[in-house]
């Protein structure tokens, strides 16, 4: 079975305050462009590196796209507190290198599913104030942040998906049992471990041959 990790990194990302306001270069943003971020969330996150990677070998536990609302740079994303709008500075400034540069990569989509975009980010737009998804579910009305774009893109492309949605996998490979973490997480839920359902993470999308890696915010 693929490799794949769930997302309750989504879940758990959050999010102090830096000391410190980190001002982005002159780059070029495009609307559409998807945030990879690779923040601290504990016991999830090593989870999640235990069993996945993303592009180049880096790792990212979030993700979100960019879009321009008001004239304003936003991301929308689905967070512990459901689907949002975020500034793009805010979530730039999350989780910072020692050297005081955000832990994202920008990815962009090819062509020609850049003409998906717009009603992409339409249909994202729809969804705000929908709750966060802590049942990695993909039949509920519930998103976690990769899921929202996946079913974002999927409605665009008139119900085809454009990302890979292969099995999720809760096990540590070092013992074949689920990790302590998720088994607690699930039975606060009262729900069993969804292990070999189809899902996404943020990882695993930045290897989708739909996506181009273009630029890296921690080493610039």
């Amino acid at each position: 079975m693929i490799k794949t990790l769930t997302q309750v990194s989504c879940l758990v990302l959050v999010l102090l305050a830096p000391c410190c306001q980190y001002k982005p270069a002159d780059f070029d943003w495009k609307e559409g462009d998807i945030l990879f971020q690779d923040g601290d969330c504990g016991e999830f996150c090593e989870a999640i590196r235990k069993v996945t990677s993303g592009y180049d070998g880096h790792h990212f536990s979030h993700n979100g796209i960019v879009l321009k609302e008001n004239g304003r740079w936003m991301v929308i994303e689905a967070i512990r507190d459901g689907v949002i709008l975020t500034p793009l500075d805010t979530f730039l400034n999350r989780h910072l290198t020692a050297d005081g540069n955000p832990k994202v990569h920008v990815g962009r989509l090819r062509h020609p599913y850049r003409e998906l975009i717009p009603e992409a980010l339409e249909y994202s737009k729809s969804l705000l104030g929908k709750p966060y998804d802590m049942a990695f579910d993909m039949s509920n009305e519930a998103y976690y942040c990769s899921e929202l774009i996946h079913f974002s893109f999927k409605k665009a492309n008139k119900g085809i998906g454009i990302f890979k949605t292969p099995p999720m996998t809760f096990l540590d490979p070092e013992t074949a049992e689920v990790f302590p973490v998720w088994k607690k997480h699930f039975e606060n839920l009262s729900l069993p471990v969804p292990e070999g359902k189809p899902g996404l993470n943020p990882g695993g999308m930045t290897q989708d041959p739909v996506i181009e890696m273009i630029f890296n915010f921690e080493s610039p």
